[in-house]
């Protein structure tokens, strides 16, 4: 599920190339992807990370929790070393990066529906040297998968208020959200949470 035309139909081409493989339906947001996995029946799904601005960790959340059976592969561009291990915790199946898909994407594909796990190298190293108390990831990975998202949209310049209407949450709440970043990034400030945002979300889009 992806929202950008272009790609889907880019993704869609090196798949049904494939002997065996079919793409029985694609969606632009959360809503059509869960429509079209109850009437379509899929035995993978391909999530984007940002679907029409909604997080897509929220709807893998969602798959996992209405179709547990079902295996989810994430394809984004977001930083994998962020990324990956939430997603797996979410409940996907793997993680492989936009620039990577032309090359990887069947492979990808194929060992996610063995029933395996496709990470790259580097995250699965990553992922493997925490687990032995070996941390060599950044400070972003100590925010929760909500105080991440709320970071995304401090970035984008939205309001406490706005950002409380778009997750439909409460402005303490977000407010809450904020501080824990700033003490979890070590930010001296709103404002210096602000440009941290910033830079984040044009890092995530190069």
């Amino acid at each position: 599920m992806d929202d950008h035309p272009v790609v889907r139909e880019g993704l869609v081409e090196i798949i049904n190339r494939q002997p065996g493989f079919h793409v029985c339906g694609e969606a632009e947001n959360r809503a059509q992807a869960l429509t079209a996995i109850k009437s379509n029946k899929p035995d993978l799904v391909i999530v984007d990370l940002a679907l029409n601005g909604q997080p897509g960790i929220e709807l893998i959340k969602d798959i996992r929790a209405h179709h547990p059976e079902l295996r989810v592969l994430v394809l984004s561009m977001h930083d994998e070393l962020v990324h990956a291990e939430r997603v797996l915790r979410a409940g996907a199946s793997g993680y492989i990066a936009k620039q990577e898909a032309a090359v990887r994407i069947v492979s990808a594909v194929q060992r996610v529906m063995d029933g395996g796990i496709y990470l790259s190298d580097r995250a699965a190293t990553q992922i493997a040297s925490k687990l032995t108390g070996q941390p060599q990831g950044t400070a972003f990975e100590h925010l929760t998968d909500r105080e991440l998202q709320v970071f995304g949209l401090i970035g984008e310049g939205l309001s406490t208020q706005q950002i409380a209407a778009r997750l439909q949450l409460g402005t303490g709440t977000i407010e809450t959200y904020r501080a824990r970043i700033k003490e979890k990034l070590q930010l001296k400030d709103a404002l210096a949470v602000l440009q941290s945002a910033i830079r984040w979300n044009r890092s995530q889009s190069l």
